[in-house]
């Protein structure tokens, strides 16, 4: 029986996979770099110091990695965010959470102050019990680290296999068995649902409106006999 949901936020909560991969591949483009649309794509959800490493040598990380990581969420907050829509469903999945006395978190590999302009754009501000970011966690999913800061701030009166992760991409997930989580998967984020189920999603959704829609029979639900599709 969940206590708690852990959100991941791009792809899950709000539309901005595509905007974060064009901004991506923007930066690499001004540092000289042209890598296709598809391969950024597949593998937004990671933050920077695990997303450069593939496609940039170590010592190209060395040299300018920090300037392209600064110069992508610079470019990122003055022309993408703007773009960033919520998908349908997202603050009334939140209520609903709460309503049934769920402890509501984000766990984020944005940066603190992205974070919030997330949090804004998806008006779940005054939903939010628990978040975590990118300065929270020494590595980015797919490792544990953001997961393990989450648990860490729910307390220990919320065990592992009371909480339950919601994201969008194999990331999310392979980071939330490392922390010893279970996840729900989201279609919206575009991520093939063969992918989300070998990293091990434990069932899987349209996206955070079918989630509320089947939440009672989601393993969401407060209750011992729910089910996955």
């Amino acid at each position: 029986m969940p206590e708690a949901l852990i959100f991941d936020i791009d792809g899950t909560l709000l539309d901005s996979v595509d905007l974060h991969a064009q901004a991506w591949q923007e930066a690499f483009r001004k540092f000289g770099h042209e890598i296709a649309f598809d391969e950024i794509r597949s593998q937004i959800g990671k933050g920077g110091d695990q997303l450069l490493p593939i496609f940039l040598s170590p010592d190209e990380i060395k040299k300018r990695g920090e300037e392209l990581q600064k110069y992508r969420g610079d470019l990122f907050k003055e022309k993408y965010l703007p773009k960033v829509k919520p998908f349908p469903g997202v603050r009334e999945l939140f209520q609903k959470a709460k309503a049934n006395g769920q402890t509501v978190a984000l766990a984020s590999s944005a940066k603190g102050d992205e974070l919030k302009d997330f949090e804004r754009i998806a008006q779940i501000e005054d939903l939010v019990e628990v978040e975590t970011s990118s300065a929270d966690a020494e590595r980015s999913k797919p490792h544990p680290d953001i997961f393990e800061a989450a648990l860490d701030r729910l307390g220990k009166k919320i065990r592992p296999e009371q909480v339950i992760v919601i994201g969008d991409s194999p990331h999310d997930a392979e980071a939330a068995k490392r922390a010893g989580l279970r996840t729900v998967g989201v279609r919206c984020g575009g991520f093939p649902e063969s992918d989300l189920r070998e990293a091990g999603c434990i069932a899987i959704y349209d996206g955070p409106e079918d989630l509320l829609r089947q939440y009672e029979n989601s393993p969401l639900a407060k209750s011992a006999q729910a089910s996955a599709p």
